[in-house]
């Protein structure tokens, strides 16, 4: 065998392991790709999550300094100025005068009663009784709102919902609608339904500028952005 066909055949061997060693190193540097991709996109999706659970806390946090507030001016006995909740427990004590049936008063202060003292499942069921009595009530909307707040405490947070969203529904234009969308997107806030949450709250601000619920609505709002 001459030098020159040693040569070529020694070249040839050479050349075609190194075809083979690249052709078997490519996969490995797509796996690689691939790997880093996924890699990429878990961590995307973990800081996506750990966002939205900072903002479902921090939703959560204000609406608990909201009822750690209430509680304390219950404890001191007298009605502070503590923002939409408290200006609702003072519209409530004010409109309870106006109703004139005895029994229909007492049946309204027993249900507020059980709702003052944190009692919201028997309050729920104590509004609910009433609404049925005295569907004509000229406090009906305001017994609804407590039902529905009594069904909010009671964390029955779609009770909740289903029962304020009718009073909206039913009369828009109400005093007690800004404050029972508060609740509902409270409500909505609860069940990590932050996207609902943050329509409602939209709506209070947009359709109810001048109430004591569009402040909270809109300080709530900048804790979704």
């Amino acid at each position: 065998m001459s030098v020159f066909s040693q040569s070529w055949r020694h070249r040839f061997a050479l050349f075609t392991g190194a075809a083979i060693l690249a052709s078997t190193a490519l996969p490995s540097y797509a796996f690689a790709d691939d790997e880093a991709r996924r890699a990429i996109l878990e961590l995307r999706q973990q800081i996506r999550q750990i966002n939205e659970q900072n903002q479902h806390a921090k939703l959560l946090l204000a609406d608990q300094i909201e009822m750690m507030r209430q509680e304390i001016a219950q404890l001191r006995g007298k009605v502070e100025t503590l923002g939409w909740q408290n200006s609702q427990a003072q519209q409530s004590e004010q409109s309870s005068t106006l109703i004139a049936d005895p029994q229909e008063q007492a049946a309204y202060e027993a249900a507020m009663d059980l709702y003052r003292n944190g009692q919201y499942q028997e309050a729920a069921s104590g509004f609910g009784t009433f609404i049925e009595a005295y569907p004509s009530s000229s406090q009906i909307d305001e017994v609804r709102f407590y039902e529905g707040s009594s069904l909010y405490a009671s964390k029955r947070f779609s009770a909740a919902i289903q029962k304020l969203q009718s009073l909206v529904t039913s009369n828009p234009s109400g005093e007690r609608a800004a404050d029972a969308l508060m609740v509902i997107a409270s409500s909505q806030v609860e069940m990590n339904d932050l996207a609902s949450a943050q329509k409602t709250l939209q709506r209070i601000a947009k359709d109810y500028p001048q109430s004591a619920a569009a402040e909270t609505a809109r300080s709530r709002l900048q804790l979704l952005q």
